[in-house]
């Protein structure tokens, strides 16, 4: 076995902006804010150079915390006022990078950031959009059926045009085809958010249809419906989609999930449709992690859907 890099597609991006985004505050658990340092330290700027790629860090977007909202956190939805606010920094800095013509990079961070960097596409792409949702979980939930008011339960459902107004402005949203829209690897989802799912035009692809059908029928499907009539598709990738034997470091982690080997090849395939135009990858929580085991993962991850593989 060797690696083999391959030069970026003609039709593909040459230039990265890598980002950090230091939120956790729309989680459960505290430690995902510092994930983007966690995922640097496993050498990933110098390995998407490695690939001929021309790779600008872009540094941390640094949002308001808890510290600043305690009074917030009784509401229905926790930290309502912080997190649009960041989501707000975080669509800024998307865009710039964006409007440059690079190919956006977002590290995590909780899951709420999807919501900033899919509003960060919003001018350029006009909702031209097939999102590839890789998850444990929905992330479907909205003000009315959350069990818990952590904002990282509901991004998904705001990007496709539902629930707070609050969030849904930030876009404005919805923000990609419902219709393209895939949830990949789902196997924890609330009662509510099933309903709603149910009633939605996004397919959802669980573990369980995965072990019916076999991964690589799904992945296929999957790819095909967030291309279809479309041009372009952004994923957002959340490391508890894997099981957890591969990735501890993740604040809600699912047993039963995607394996590494799994993970690894639909990058890889993400990479050859040449349709993909910028991806986040949220939830690694280096103080739940293992010798930075899931950081590791997560470095290698977004160097496969850049065009790294293995032979």
């Amino acid at each position: 076995m060797k690696y083999v890099t391959l030069a970026p597609m003609d039709t593909f991006f040459r230039d990265l902006g890598v980002i950090g985004f230091l939120q956790d505050i729309g989680a459960s658990k505290r430690g995902v804010d510092m994930g983007s340092y966690a995922i640097r330290a496993e050498h990933l700027i110098e390995n998407l150079r490695g690939l001929g790629y021309q790779v600008t860090d872009e540094g941390n977007v640094e949002g308001l915390t808890m510290a600043d909202a305690v009074e917030e956190s009784a509401g229905v939805l926790k930290y309502l006022t912080p997190i649009t606010k960041n989501m707000y920094l975080l669509k800024k800095e998307v865009e710039a990078i964006v409007d440059r013509g690079a190919f956006p990079i977002i590290l995590g961070g909780d899951h709420s950031m999807a919501m900033g960097s899919l509003a960060g596409l919003q001018k350029k792409y006009q909702g031209n959009l097939g999102l590839l949702w890789v998850d444990a979980h929905g992330d479907f939930n909205i003000p009315e059926t959350t069990p818990s008011g952590n904002i990282h339960g509901m991004p998904l459902a705001v990007i496709t045009g539902r629930g707070e107004k609050t969030l849904l402005d930030i876009g404005p949203f919805p923000g990609v085809r419902e219709e393209n829209t895939v949830l990949f690897g789902i196997r924890d989802l609330d009662a509510e958010e099933r309903r709603l799912l149910t009633e939605s035009r996004a397919r959802v692809f669980t573990t369980r249809d995965i072990l019916e059908k076999g991964f690589f029928p799904c992945l296929q499907q999957a790819l095909a419906i967030v291309t279809e009539g479309v041009e372009y598709f952004h994923l957002s990738f959340d490391m508890d989609s894997i099981d957890p034997l591969y990735a501890p470091g993740t604040g809600t982690p699912v047993m039963g999930g995607l394996t590494e080997r799994e993970v690894l090849y639909l990058m890889e395939r993400v990479h050859e449709t040449g349709r993909l135009v910028s991806l986040d990858l949220v939830e690694v929580n280096p103080a739940l992690d293992v010798g930075n085991k899931t950081a590791r993962l997560a470095a290698e991850l977004i160097l496969r859907a850049m065009g790294k593989r293995l032979v």
